[in-house]
């Protein structure tokens, strides 16, 4: 069912909530155990308000640049855009060994990578709730969920996009009453060496907002990858098509 494509979160699974501030982050997170992304062993990361998840440093940076950067930050975008939280709606995170949670990720997970044993045993589990654009004249809203997840060996992440309705604030050049033009959203993946990378189809485009209809596993709006030596598995090869004011396909 359609409800499903998100794992649970909010208060009553115990996340922990992100202020409310435009350009905010949580507070620096100690990771229970080691989360390999890139080659790479990570202990500590940010949620930040603008739809990343950064390693070692915030990003405060609203409008997104594509990937690679070369500043050498590391970090994931879920939907890198100008989240404004104090407009509305709630960034929640959690880190988790719930044993039932654990067990739905692995159950996925083998679904969509049946050659490579896995067994999940910790999850960190992030969730843009409804959240809205900087500059909004309206209660449009995007709801989308990162989730990374280790055996200690293999780690993979699983973007999950349950309802976009906006792709850029305004101090991107996004019109205020329609949250979108200017520069839209970004999402992907960055090393910080600037040789590995991944940006998702349609990212900074217009298309970007039917992120909910695309996939590389067969289930719209659910995006995965094995991240510990990144690997891009079953990647459409079209970019998503947007309609144009007169519903004509593009």
């Amino acid at each position: 069912p359609a409800a499903s494509l998100l794992y649970p979160y909010g208060l009553e699974q115990h996340d922990h909530k992100n202020p409310k501030l435009d350009d905010g982050s949580s507070k620096k997170i100690s990771l229970a155990v080691p989360f390999t992304f890139y080659g790479k062993e990570y202990r500590t990361l940010y949620v930040n308000n603008n739809g990343v998840i950064s390693f070692d440093t915030r990003v405060n940076q609203y409008t997104p640049d594509p990937f690679p950067l070369a500043d050498g930050r590391t970090f994931v975008a879920p939907y890198w855009g100008d989240v404004d939280n104090v407009r509305g709606g709630d960034v929640f995170y959690r880190e988790t060994t719930d044993p039932t949670l654990l067990a739905r990720i692995t159950k996925d997970i083998n679904q969509y990578f049946p050659k490579i044993p896995y067994t999940a045993t910790w999850a960190f589990v992030a969730t843009w709730d409804h959240v809205a654009y900087y500059g909004s004249t309206t209660n449009k809203g995007n709801t989308f969920q990162a989730v990374l997840t280790t055996n200690t060996k293999t780690s993979f992440i699983i973007l999950n996009y349950w309802d976009i309705q906006w792709t850029t604030g305004a101090a991107s050049d996004g019109d205020p009453e329609t949250g979108l033009g200017g520069t839209p959203a970004h999402a992907g993946f960055n090393s910080g060496d600037e040789t590995n990378f991944y940006n998702i189809p349609g990212s900074q485009t217009d298309a970007i907002i039917n992120i909910t209809k695309t996939s590389n596993v067969n289930v719209p709006g659910r995006w995965v990858f094995q991240v510990d030596d990144f690997k891009v598995t079953g990647v459409p090869t079209e970019v998503p098509k947007v309609a144009n004011s007169n519903n004509c396909w593009l």
